[in-house]
């Protein structure tokens, strides 16, 4: 009961103070200014009070995909920890996996600042971040904090995904041997793969979305991770403006590579409906008007690969409702990353109670 009562205080107090406090300053800066934040916490003890908050625990809430075992269906999206800094402390309010990166083989500073803005009458961001890590190998230094994944994980193991992509400087027609180059790095410390190719901040990266390039670079990867002892799951991120026509040949590609899943989908470039003065900034839109049409998306491909992959649904989720949305749509799991500084660490905790209530209903 305590920490139920927690729980509201917390709510309250994110709502009324730190967010209103937030969302007064640069959110770059903010950002790193929380991740600073959350690891004091974590230091001086609070770890252990933020999973008593924020974690549900239920055999009806696990999944299990490709192999894994995931023990709540909500992760957190790419981007949020690009260079695996966090993934232990976050993982703590209640997140089923954490999907760090992007990464890229060497270390890029991204584009120019300001690349990140707030959209707050929307419910939105718009990020031209430009793919900024400090590339493979710092990344794998740090997860090697959490372990290699084995035939025998460890029990306190956090679930994590490897989002991959190529430098700004890597030409498209040698973009494979970067993606080829952090699949090797992260092979013992990341349970699944995305491959972004989608992301709009990364100069002609989209042109790898056309059918043949990407189904070259797909089938590179999957040959290699044939190689390997036991193969990791590899996954497509795609984009939420693809034509009908487009996804048609992802479906198409997925099963002629065989790769084991779609995320669906990345941030988008269009400015419909959008109110704030920051829609005229260039870069991609995430947050509360992505909705609709990445649920749209989810539901088409479900629908027409006849559910023969699993989906990652991600866009827009706000509320235990969305998320629900998406996996009445055709998603086996969900990420958030918008909707969690919106509406803060609650909101995991919202959606799997959210899903229990539904799964005891049934």
């Amino acid at each position: 009961m305590f920490s139920v009562f927690l729980y509201h205080i917390f709510l309250i107090m994110y709502k009324t103070i730190i967010r209103p406090l937030f969302f007064r300053f640069d959110p770059e800066n903010i950002h790193h200014f929380t991740f600073t934040l959350v690891q004091f916490f974590h230091n001086i003890g609070f770890g252990r009070i933020f999973r008593s908050i924020y974690k549900v625990k239920s055999p009806q809430l696990e999944r299990e995909l490709f192999g894994i075992k995931f023990p709540n269906p909500v992760g957190l999206a790419a981007g949020f920890d690009k260079d695996a800094k966090l993934y232990k402390e976050l993982s703590n309010f209640g997140f089923g996996f954490i999907e760090i990166g992007t990464v890229t083989p060497r270390p890029q500073p991204g584009n120019e600042k300001p690349r990140l803005f707030r959209l707050k009458e929307d419910k939105a961001i718009i990020n031209r971040m430009g793919f900024n890590n400090g590339g493979v190998e710092a990344a794998v230094e740090r997860l090697q904090n959490n372990g290699k994944v084995g035939p025998t994980p460890l029990t306190n193991r956090v679930l994590i995904g490897g989002n991959i992509g190529k430098n700004k400087t890597t030409p498209n027609d040698e973009a494979v041997n970067d993606y080829l180059i952090c699949f090797e790095e992260l092979f013992d410390y990341v349970d699944y793969f995305v491959v972004n190719v989608s992301s709009p901040n990364t100069p002609n990266l989209r042109a790898l979305q056309e059918k043949k390039p990407l189904t070259d670079l797909l089938q590179t990867l999957q040959n290699k991770n044939k190689l390997k002892e036991k193969r990791k799951p590899i996954l497509l991120k795609i984009a939420p403006d693809l034509t009908n026509e487009q996804l048609l040949d992802i479906i198409d590609i997925v099963e002629t590579t065989k790769i084991d899943g779609v995320i669906a989908t990345n941030t988008t470039i269009s400015r419909e409906g959008l109110t704030s003065s920051n829609k005229v900034e260039m870069g991609g839109l995430s947050g509360k008007p992505l909705n609709k049409r990445a649920t749209e998306v989810i539901s088409f491909l479900s629908e027409k690969s006849n559910n023969s992959f699993p989906i990652i649904g991600v866009g827009g989720i706000h509320s235990a409702a969305d998320a629900l949305e998406k996996l009445e749509a055709g998603a086996s799991l969900v990420q958030l990353y918008t909707g969690f500084i919106y509406e803060g660490p609650g909101l995991i905790k919202d959606i799997n109670k959210a899903i229990l209530k539904k799964y005891n209903s049934v």
